[in-house]
């Protein structure tokens, strides 16, 4: 970096793979998910996240990691402390207005009631399962996917009950969440899940998997299921169904605390201490 900046105070890699400098380092650090399952990623994947670590670990003056998941990961892998520091990420809690729904519905030629499931299609988001969980299902609504292709089989094809979005952008995608019936995240695996505040802050109901970062991030404001069964996902959704205004008022309490600005003042409170050591 040095080459095309003078002077530079500290950096900051927003990201696992750091940039090149001699100077102070940053790196924030979703997830540790390729130690995981290396399975999901393409070998170059799990080749560029490994030296990426290892730059890291010889040259990064502090992590930001976004969950308590993500931190217990990185002390597990040989970061001190000292060189970790939680800044969990924000959400947008402006809700869509009802013209703005009307809209979304229109474009996107939405049903009047369906879950809604939003991510890069990938392995380990669990879509699969998902799609399994609802198969044979009449009782329960589509399912309506909003993702870009990512890499790997995901196995699924769209069908009267499966509908797919491709990548949504960003300016539809408030109106998506609050026209859905429930937002449905079982994923295998997540850093910490942003889709499960973003649909909360639209007062939608949220399924989400146990035991990872996303029981973090929902913050007792969400159905729990564990992502690798199709039985307790159906019942969480069916749950989540029946006790949609409950979870919509907590959901709105819980996107409430998961500021930009909470985030933006840890971010800086880190190059503060970084310079200053």
């Amino acid at each position: 970096m040095e080459r095309v900046l003078n002077d530079i105070d500290v950096l900051h890699n927003t990201s696992i793979i750091p940039f090149a400098t001699k100077g102070k380092m940053v790196s924030t650090v979703h997830d540790l998910a390729f130690l995981h399952y290396p399975e999901f990623f393409t070998r170059r994947g799990n080749a560029v996240f490994a030296r990426s670590l290892k730059v890291l670990k010889k040259r990064a003056d502090m992590l930001l990691c976004s969950s308590t998941t993500t931190v217990n990961d990185c002390l597990e892998v040989g970061f001190t402390s000292d060189r970790l520091r939680l800044v969990p990420l924000g959400v947008r809690t402006e809700r869509a207005s009802t013209e703005h729904i009307a809209q979304v519905r229109t474009v996107f030629n939405l049903p009047s009631e369906f879950i809604l499931f939003v991510g890069t299609l990938e392995p380990r988001k669990n879509l699969a399962k998902l799609v399994e969980a609802l198969r044979g299902q009449v009782d329960l609504p589509p399912l309506v996917v909003a993702g870009a292709q990512g890499w790997g089989d995901v196995s699924v094809a769209a069908s009267d009950n499966v509908k797919f979005l491709g990548h949504v952008e960003e300016r539809f995608l408030g109106g998506l969440y609050a026209s859905a019936s429930v937002m449905a995240y079982p994923s295998l695996w997540e850093g910490f899940g942003l889709p499960v505040l973003e649909a909360m802050a639209q007062g939608t109901p949220v399924v989400t998997s146990e035991l990872i970062s996303t029981q973090e991030v929902a913050g007792g404001a969400a159905v729990l299921v564990d992502p690798r069964s199709t039985e307790s996902i159906q019942h969480g959704i069916r749950t989540a169904l029946a006790e949609r205004a409950s979870l919509s008022q907590r959901g709105l309490e819980r996107a409430a605390l998961a500021t930009w600005s909470k985030t933006a003042q840890l971010t800086a409170a880190v190059y503060d201490e970084v310079v200053a050591q």
